[in-house]
């Protein structure tokens, strides 16, 4: 049978003779090739308004200065006292300096502003379209903007603009370098441009706030000098107001004045508006020292930073010396309860933490104790004013209520240690807790009042007053049963609130007491990253009628921000404040009286 196929057999074994060749001949395969992941944002891709320890850039050289001289040439000014002193106007640097961040304000312009109601709104920008998975979004320019110089303003200037804020060697701000470095930017065309994210950001319009750069200015600088250019004392901007001069006396600036830009007067917008033809900036070292120029009549406004510099504010507008603005701080006042304690689990409890908000008034918190003029009712926890805030939300003081949720709640206390006599429940209080608080006596008085809210409820509260530091140590450590804290946003118009509630956040991050709700949890993700605002408005809704619902925390109050003008100036309207130089927004339509 072999001898009869011997010729297919001999061709079987050539045929297998050249395979083998074949194979022995190819070269042999390269590996294949590593995956890089690619960059993702970090937990928190909004940048955070606070300065990481060591991110102090080089200063810049001193400027030229003019020797102060009170200016009479008859040009409308308003003129403004700012506490500090001037580093560079250069909005890259702006977050690190406040006076820096208000003046620059006047200067540079981002692609997007905001409205009254925080709301992005294009600026340097036309108009804008995202795709579909809220990766990319593709930007239109204006195409009539001039920088204060006189050369066009382009795409281009955005791309460098971004190029120096993703750069590895950025001097600023380091969560501002780390979020760019996630954001791709390709310039299509003079007037377009696509940026590309690694993930989708609702707030992502937001972060288009920052002010852009003129790439003919900075363009061939290392990037490690940019804190050091001297642009960054004869900035060039696109904004409303250029840079008319410093002056002051031995390398420190204490008087920057700035005029209306001709070229911004040729747009559409500034046809009818902006009458105050300067602004002038008073720089002191003291708040003390501002006050007394505004009582003198030597500046025409001054800004409180904080609740304690309102009061003399309050003081001048009653003696008819100013007159008074006022805005809601982007923070809120509020309980906080650590779900996550295992010595003492009460606050797992929906009922508990129920019980505990009907069970306070807040109104009558605000109203009638220290925090009156200093403060309004929170019911809600998105910021009051802001385009994601219901304002419909009103969880009224009921304790009758609250009394029957804390008698239906399962309450777990801890074991009484053995030898100690059993507590007599018709004696003991039904709950017995520590409140921790910051040690401003304000807000020790307001929790002094809650406790004695709560106590109505056979709730026993000790309040602990703690400073500052030794507070955020306790909060950090997870070392608390309850505490009554300041939650702020102050660097962002945008509502996210993830950082705060999300169950990710805990115990890395600012989810202090572990709250772990994995339904409003969802809602944020979602919010988070829905690029349509409507939607995200939908969810933010959501959001707040369910923490309101399942108690997540006890919203309580939200601090006011005071803006003090002499009566001279008029038209000031305060909108929301993601910053406070946002008080600039609307400084087109303001008018000095005679």
């Amino acid at each position: 049978m072999l001898r009869g196929n011997r010729w297919q057999f001999l061709a079987l074994i050539a045929a297998a003779l050249v395979f083998v060749g074949v194979l022995l001949g190819r070269p042999a395969p390269s590996p294949a090739p590593i995956q890089t992941p690619a960059p993702q944002p970090s937990v928190s891709p909004t940048p955070s308004p606070t300065s990481a320890p060591g991110e102090t850039p080089a200063p810049t050289p001193a400027p030229v200065l003019q020797i102060v001289q009170e200016t009479t040439d008859g040009v409308p000014t308003y003129r403004e006292a700012l506490i500090g002193r001037l580093q560079r106007l250069n909005p890259l640097f702006a977050s690190l300096n406040p006076v820096d961040a208000d003046i620059s304000s006047l200067i540079f312009e981002g692609l997007t502003t905001i409205n009254v109601y925080g709301e992005p709104v294009p600026a340097l920008a036309k108009s804008w379209l995202i795709s579909s998975d809220g990766l990319e979004y593709v930007f239109t320019l204006r195409d009539d903007v001039l920088w204060h110089d006189g050369i066009r303003f382009t795409a281009a200037d955005v791309a460098f603009t971004m190029s120096l804020l993703r750069s590895p060697d950025f001097p600023g701000e380091r969560a501002l370098r780390d979020f760019w470095r996630t954001v791709e930017t390709q310039q299509l065309s003079d007037t377009m441009l696509r940026f590309r994210l690694t993930q989708p950001l609702g707030s992502f319009p937001d972060a288009l706030r920052i002010g852009i750069l003129p790439e003919h200015v900075f363009t061939g600088m290392p990037v490690n000098q940019l804190a050091v250019h001297p642009a960054n004392f004869s900035p060039i901007g696109t904004g409303p107001y250029q840079l008319e001069a410093l002056r002051g006396a031995s390398g420190i600036v204490t008087q920057v004045d700035l005029r209306v830009s001709p070229n911004f007067r040729l747009r559409p917008e500034a046809q009818s508006a902006f009458s105050i033809d300067r602004v002038s900036f008073r720089l002191v070292d003291t708040y003390d020292a501002a006050l007394a120029a505004l009582s003198a009549g030597e500046v025409d406004g001054l800004a409180a930073r904080s609740r304690q510099e309102r009061a003399p504010l309050l003081d001048r507008a009653a003696a008819g010396v100013v007159s008074l603005h006022n805005a809601i701080e982007p923070t809120l006042g509020v309980v906080i309860f650590n779900w996550a304690s295992e010595s003492y689990p009460v606050f797992s409890e929906e009922r508990v933490r129920r019980a505990l908000l009907l069970g306070a008034d807040r109104r009558k918190l605000v109203e009638r104790t220290a925090l009156y003029n200093q403060a309004v009712p929170a019911e809600s926890p998105i910021i009051a004013g802001g385009w994601a805030f219901d304002p419909t939300l009103i969880t009224p003081f009921d304790p009758a209520q609250a009394a029957f949720s804390l008698n239906e709640a399962r309450i777990e206390l801890p074991e009484t240690p053995e030898g100690t006599p059993t507590p007599d429940p018709a004696s003991s209080p039904r709950l017995a807790f520590a409140l921790l608080v910051s040690d401003d006596p304000v807000l020790v008085s307001v929790a002094q009042q809650l406790a004695s809210q709560w106590a109505a409820l056979n709730v026993l509260v000790t309040v602990e007053p703690l400073p500052v530091a030794q507070l955020e140590e306790r909060l950090n450590a997870g070392l608390f049963q309850s505490a009554m804290v300041e939650l702020t946003q102050l660097g962002t118009a945008d509502p996210d609130v993830y950082d705060f509630w999300h169950e990710a956040e805990y115990p890395d991050g600012k989810n202090f007491g572990g709250a772990n709700d994995r339904f409003v949890s969802e809602v944020l993700e979602h919010a988070r990253r829905e690029p349509n605002s409507l939607n995200r408005k939908t969810a933010y809704i959501s959001f707040q009628n369910e923490f309101l619902k399942r108690a997540i925390a006890i919203p309580l109050y939200y601090p006011i921000y005071t803006y003090a003008t002499s009566p001279q100036v008029t038209n000031v309207q305060l909108g929301y404040l993601g910053v406070a130089s946002d008080r600039f927004v609307g400084i087109g339509q303001w008018t000095l009286s005679q």
